[in-house]
């Protein structure tokens, strides 16, 4: 039967359970971490006692910096599996009226966020094509780890941590594309929140926190909520909120002028972690001491979960919206 329901993001868990993950092509002995919801990358065993670490993801919602974006969510990925990012593929799909300039500027962005960290664009592909009104940038990142984090390892009574505040990436992607939504802040409230693209990685926390943690995973589409929800189908266990969750004033008031739900909002730049509670003291010193804003929001209950996994992304409807704010 075809399906014939309307989708627009991320496929849901049972459609990626129905539709998708039953076709992993041959099955091979050094695949330990291969496809399912809440892994952020593949991990296949390679020679020497290390892992590969592989990845990919797209940018679609973003317009300025999504150069710098794609290399950073493909980053952020290989990083909360302990990783190191290594290499990059970089696929680009350009509207033919934006022209060779725009697909210049773009791999600048991309070469600058590269060195920045380390890594080497090893190969993509680009074309011109009319059928997109804004850039399409795929990404396929390679890392090496020593380590591989597992929801496995995730025990009842384990802390979860979560870096900076949520909603980071979708409110700096409203700064820069959609700032006549934002009509309601200031000038320089408006600067400010542009300024958060410059968070929008997780690869220095994931450094320091990846050998105290069980798992850490990056929440994107879906924000802090979705991600969350994730991390509990994988692991089968509950996990009980406590507190305050972080959220910044200025997204706060976003939420509530424009009428979304800021945990559900793409979180690029929030590190989801976990970690024994001995651990714990250890991770807020390393963290303090690099300058990294964190609050323990959480803890794994020893009951199973048995909810389902949201899926739901603000971000898309709000870059709908008209113009005259329809």
């Amino acid at each position: 039967m075809a399906l014939t329901c309307s989708l627009a993001g991320k496929l849901p868990p049972e459609l990626l359970s129905r539709c998708v993950f039953p076709y992993g092509g041959c099955s091979r002995e050094d695949l330990i971490i291969g496809p399912c919801v809440g892994e952020d990358a593949a991990v296949i065993k390679w020679p020497g006692d290390r892992y590969l670490i592989f990845t990919s993801d797209p940018i679609v919602g973003a317009v300025k910096g999504a150069g710098r974006l794609l290399v950073r969510v493909n980053a952020n990925d290989v990083a909360a599996k302990g990783g190191e990012p290594m290499f990059l593929a970089v696929t680009m799909i350009i509207p033919p009226s934006m022209g060779v300039e725009a697909a210049s500027a773009i791999m600048e962005e991309i070469h600058r966020e590269c060195c920045r960290i380390g890594v080497a664009v090893a190969g993509g592909h680009t074309e011109f094509n009319d059928r997109y009104d804004s850039p399409v940038l795929m990404g396929a990142m390679i890392g090496s780890a020593q380590r591989v984090l597992s929801a496995s390892e995730v025990r009842p009574g384990h802390l979860v941590l979560v870096t900076k505040h949520l909603g980071i990436e979708g409110m700096s992607i409203l700064a820069h594309d959609r700032e006549d939504l934002l009509g309601f802040l200031s000038g320089e409230e408006l600067e400010e929140v542009r300024s958060w693209g410059e968070l929008t990685s997780v690869v220095p926390e994931a450094a320091l926190l990846r050998d105290l943690a069980s798992f850490m995973h990056d929440p994107t589409e879906g924000g802090f909520l979705g991600g969350l929800g994730e991390v509990e189908s994988l692991t089968g266990l509950k996990v009980r909120l406590e507190g305050d969750l972080p959220i910044h004033p200025l997204t706060r008031r976003a939420a509530s002028q424009l009428g979304f739900d800021p945990t559900c909002l793409i979180s690029s730049g929030s590190l989801l972690a976990f970690l024994p509670p001995k651990g714990l003291e250890e991770a807020e010193r390393r963290l303090h001491r690099a300058g990294i804003p964190w609050s323990v929001v959480g803890e794994v209950l020893d009951e199973p979960f048995s909810g389902e996994v949201s899926v739901k992304e603000e971000l898309w409807g709000l870059l709908k919206r008209n113009r005259n704010g329809g």
